[in-house]
């Protein structure tokens, strides 16, 4: 039996299952909002061409507006200036977007602490307990911010001061870059860095770093509670957007059921 039909067997028996790691797509999603005079993307839109009448008796079709960066997306490199150099969407390759998804639960500190920011500490204590990071790994970060992806002010947390979701330290971000042997990072937030990043030196620190060193950034992502923190392969599909610095992406895990 090869690797692949041992894989389609084991989904059929459910040995492996699939889990949508996705936010639904609508004008309600909860988006980044840039305060003035910042310009801030457009909020995805649905326009219907046809429904089964008189521009199309047989179909039903629409037309969508987005911006890149929508709902759950990827980072490309050329989405920031370190970056701008870099890949964009289009020029990821296909073996960067599929690796091992190593899942670090900071949904305790996060929930006492809304700005909490994930250091190189809390990483290496993960990879005391569950090995070094692979090759070619995401990162992806539980903070249990995905209960609140259908509230836009609960997700987004905004007050007078800025808004308080969580994220990583500088140096953090930095090691993430320069040292870890990751394709990128994945979170449940808006965006990859912490709601008060704006504030740090340099600005948006998981921005500059990651998408600098030829890393991908991916955002609000649910279900990271049903994915262990090792063993599971995650799958990111953005539209390969020629020019594009970002994509609303579907990503999927493939988990192995627990042994009894």
């Amino acid at each position: 039996m090869s690797q692949l039909t041992g894989l389609l067997a084991s989904l059929a028996t459910g040995e492996v299952r699939v889990v949508d790691l996705t936010n639904t797509l609508s004008s309600e999603t909860p988006t980044l909002r840039l305060p003035d005079p910042l310009a801030n993307l457009v909020d995805f839109s649905l326009e219907e061409v046809s429904a089964y009448n008189e521009p199309g008796p047989f179909w039903k079709h629409h037309n969508i507006s987005t911006g890149e960066h929508i709902g759950t997306h990827l980072d490309a490199p050329v989405h920031w200036v370190t970056g701008r150099g870099g890949k964009d969407v289009s020029q990821i390759e296909p073996s960067r977007l599929v690796g091992p998804a190593c899942v670090l639960d900071v949904s305790r500190e996060a929930a006492a602490d809304p700005d909490f920011l994930v250091d190189v500490e809390h990483i290496k204590a993960w990879e005391a307990e569950h090995g070094p990071l692979p090759e070619n790994a995401w990162l992806l970060v539980r903070t249990g911010w995905d209960a609140y992806a259908q509230d836009r002010e609960r997700f987004l947390n905004a007050d007078e001061t800025g808004s308080h979701t969580p994220g990583f330290t500088v140096e953090c971000a930095r090691w993430l870059a320069d040292v870890a042997p990751i394709s990128g990072v994945g979170v449940e937030t808006v965006g990859i860095d912490a709601g008060l990043a704006g504030g740090m030196d340099p600005l948006f620190p998981m921005h500059y770093f990651l998408l600098g060193a030829d890393k991908y950034g991916i955002t609000s992502l649910q279900n990271l509670g049903q994915l262990p923190a090792t063993g599971a392969v995650v799958v990111v599909a953005p539209l390969p957007i020629v020019g594009g610095t970002g994509s609303p992406a579907r990503i999927l895990a493939f988990v192995e059921r627990a042994s009894s």
